[in-house]
């Protein structure tokens, strides 16, 4: 029995404990890897003048090239103008359309989320039944009435979507301000003398952040989608701009002969909207750990 009893910790030091650590790095380095697909994105969103081969707008050889013929790497459209230029332009687009609906959701919504939970009672209540009624607001239909109002643009596609887009992170944070207002060391802050104010942004914003940096995170992909979508419905850019949805449904008459002219850019939107999603799971299992 003893020596059985010396012998088991010296198994789970030799083979235990150093498998975990190293099942652990490795888990860590693919989270990073992950979350790395932001900043990757980001960067080739910001480069796109430097890696486009021509210009989006411009036709530059002969209609309705196939990949690899006549310089396209990726086929010329209908009118010369190189789908490869064309897409990464419409990543541009999207990518930081997306990231600027996520980051003035963010800023509303958790502006909204934190006074209602900070305070309570009937402001509280009065602005989470503003919250609901935005909440029940269909995102397509506010920014179809939105664009037939103003006319059709990226800046009032953009406007419609982040009316009823910040609701949710007023709800992530008001629920976890709610959850943190009741812990022992806000007590304890409460019964020193901190006034409400310096409560909510010493203690109760940064326990909000990680499930609010998570969610926005994941946001991102379902945006990439969502724009796509009511540009494919041709609520986005006017032509010749470059877009991934408004390109997609500008060429469907060509998906028979000519695929890759609508093929390309709704591969692209598939592309960047499984990458954002990817990396918020790495981004949700970093902050989780």
């Amino acid at each position: 029995m003893a020596v059985a009893e010396a012998f088991r910790p010296t198994v789970s030091r030799r083979f235990g404990r150093p498998r975990v650590r190293a099942d652990a790095r490795r888990g860590n380095r693919a989270n990073l890897a992950a979350a790395g697909l932001l900043v990757l994105i980001t960067a080739v969103a910001l480069a796109a003048p430097l890696l486009a081969p021509h210009s989006p707008l411009a036709p530059v050889g002969t209609p309705e090239a196939p990949p690899g013929t006549g310089g396209f790497l990726l086929g010329g459209d209908s009118v010369g103008r190189d789908v490869l230029s064309r897409v990464l332009y419409g990543v541009r687009a999207s990518w930081f359309a997306a990231l600027g609906v996520v980051a003035l959701g963010v800023l509303l919504g958790g502006a909204v989320g934190l006074v209602a939970g900070t305070l309570g009672g009937w402001v509280d209540n009065l602005l989470m039944r503003i919250t609901d009624g935005f909440l029940a607001l269909p995102a397509p239909i506010v920014a179809i009435a939105v664009v037939a109002a103003l006319g059709p643009s990226l800046v009032h596609t953009l406007v419609a979507v982040s009316i009823v887009w910040w609701p949710f992170y007023a709800r992530i944070v008001r629920g976890e301000v709610r959850t943190l207002a009741a812990r022992s060391h806000v007590e304890a802050a409460r019964l020193a003398g901190s006034g409400s104010w310096r409560i909510a942004l010493r203690h109760l914003l940064p326990g909000a952040l990680p499930a609010t940096v998570v969610t926005a995170s994941l946001d991102i992909g379902n945006l990439v989608l969502t724009l796509a979508g009511l540009s494919f419905l041709g609520l986005g850019q006017s032509a010749p701009a470059a877009e991934l949805g408004a390109d997609t449904a500008r060429n469907l008459s060509y998906l028979l002969y000519d695929w890759w002219i609508p093929v390309m850019p709704g591969a692209a939107v598939a592309l960047l909207a499984l990458a954002a999603n990817v990396a918020g799971d790495g981004i949700r299992n970093l902050i989780s750990q």
